[in-house]
């Protein structure tokens, strides 16, 4: 069978799993970062500094396993971009940690947040100029605050960054290729999206500092939420899957209880999230909502998203009540525990992996893949287990298709469900607009000029936002 065969039965299983319906079979998806370094020979900074590395790590991992859908790079967070730029809240493997220690997110002190408890207005006005001038110089070692003489080392960091960040998403189009025609197997996500609320505690004011805000100065978070929602919105937008297969990835962090009440989740977290995923489903892509931690508390607010506009990941969520509250609208993924591939039997997982298809894939719309992210402290042959174990039990019948999967379709045509700010629309950080009133007069075609100068503005905007969602 050659590979683009392999690859459209693939593609046809995801999808039609994502869709809430009964494939041939239970699709395996497993979401490998580390992982697939400790298999094809490398180590954490091998994988983490040099992405070529972790590309033909991911591309042969998914090869020998067979894999029906899987990221091109799991270990997305490339350090040797998050040098070029000068960032400082990475542990870089082989530099700060271990070589054989994953990277880790070093969150500053309370007192050094990368923005502070007065800034909320700068954010709310206008949040690509405040990522500018206000957030970069605080998280990048070469970045000069606004007012300062400009340096050596605050030219090349743009230059560099910019370059190497977009060398890096180009190759990422090479990967896609090479998973599809070499390994046959699907690219599992595309784009990437975090909800606003997240986004504040993640990068800007830190988790202690949101959660006193929440309680001193709640208007104001709510505002910033609000100001965020159309920017995150376009920044996932424009990395979704243009044929509208497979969905834009939600990492969800500390929106949940016990980090936050229940009423802070449904009048910030939750007020601020479903209008965006409400609009990216009106556009035909679904989400998937890789829900870390324990949302059970939240399953029954999530029935308030349209049929079919997300994939539910379970990592610490009761997977009984995933399957009771969410099955009959939603695909569920995940289940497998990560202690349980690090610590366990291969017969051990053998066995849990059953269970986990009893529960949440007797008749369809579940996706197998293990709780959370798979790193290097996972066997080999307790992955093995969980993959085999899949194909062989996890089989509903009936042939595959390589018929191509129906896109999703929306529950209601293209509409806005997200606020916009009147004068400065997401995509470009100076608008047209403003950048006319410095021309006296254009003696040709002044669309040509105005297209040019915002596709240009849009590579800068995509810059500041995956600076903040990506690295």
């Amino acid at each position: 069978m050659d590979r683009q065969q392999v690859y459209a039965e693939k593609l046809n299983r995801y999808v039609t799993a994502m869709r809430n319906e009964k494939p041939d079979r239970v699709p395996i998806r497993p979401f490998a970062a580390e992982f697939t370094a400790k298999y094809a020979g490398y180590d954490c900074q091998q994988v983490t500094h040099d992405y070529n590395n972790a590309f033909a790590a991911a591309r042969k991992t998914a090869l020998d396993f067979d894999w029906d859908a899987a990221v091109g790079n799991m270990v997305y967070v490339w350090t040797g971009l998050t040098q070029a730029i000068g960032l400082r809240y990475y542990g870089i493997p082989g530099i700060d940690v271990d070589p054989n220690t994953g990277f880790q997110y070093i969150e500053p002190p309370e007192n050094e947040a990368f923005m502070r408890e007065d800034e909320y207005d700068a954010l709310i006005d206008d949040p690509v100029a405040f990522l500018y001038n206000v957030w970069l110089p605080r998280v990048s070692r070469d970045v000069v605050p606004i007012g300062r003489p400009s340096t050596y080392r605050n030219n090349l960091s743009f230059v560099k960054g910019g370059m190497a960040m977009l060398n890096y998403f180009m190759a990422f189009g090479t990967q896609g290729q090479l998973f599809r025609n070499e390994v046959g197997t699907v690219g599992a996500i595309s784009g990437i999206f975090k909800a606003p609320f997240d986004i504040i505690a993640d990068k800007l004011r830190g988790y202690i500092g949101l959660m006193n805000d929440i309680v001193t100065q709640p208007d104001k978070v709510l505002a910033a939420c609000v100001a965020l929602m159309p920017h995150l919105l376009a920044v996932a937008l424009s990395g979704a899957d243009p044929e509208k297969y497979v969905p834009i990835g939600f990492w969800m962090h500390r929106g949940c209880v016990p980090f936050i009440s229940y009423q802070h989740f449904e009048t910030m977290y939750w007020a601020t999230l479903k209008p965006i995923i409400q609009e990216i489903w009106a556009q035909g892509h679904q989400v998937l909502f890789y829900a870390e931690g324990n949302w059970t508390p939240h399953l029954e607010t999530f029935c308030e998203l349209p049929e079919r506009s997300i994939v539910f990941h379970c990592d610490q969520t009761d997977i009984q009540a995933a399957r009771k509250i969410l099955g009959n609208r939603f695909c569920i993924s995940g289940g497998i525990p990560n202690y349980l591939l690090a610590y366990g039997t291969p017969q051990e997982v053998s066995d849990y992996t059953k269970k986990v298809i009893d529960t949440l894939g007797p008749d369809g719309g579940y996706i197998m893949d293990a709780s959370a992210i798979i790193q290097n402290d996972a066997k080999v042959e307790n992955v093995r287990a969980m993959t085999d174990t899949t194909r062989e039990y996890g089989v509903y019948g009936g042939r595959p298709s390589t018929k191509p999967p129906v896109p999703p379709g929306q529950d209601n045509q293209p509409q806005q469900f997200v606020q916009y700010h009147p004068h400065k629309k997401p995509g470009v950080c100076i608008p047209w607009a403003e950048k006319r009133k410095e021309i006296p007069e254009i003696k040709g075609d002044e669309k040509l000029v105005a297209r040019v100068w915002e596709e240009n503005e849009a590579l800068a905007y995509t810059y500041i936002w995956h600076c903040l969602l990506s690295f």
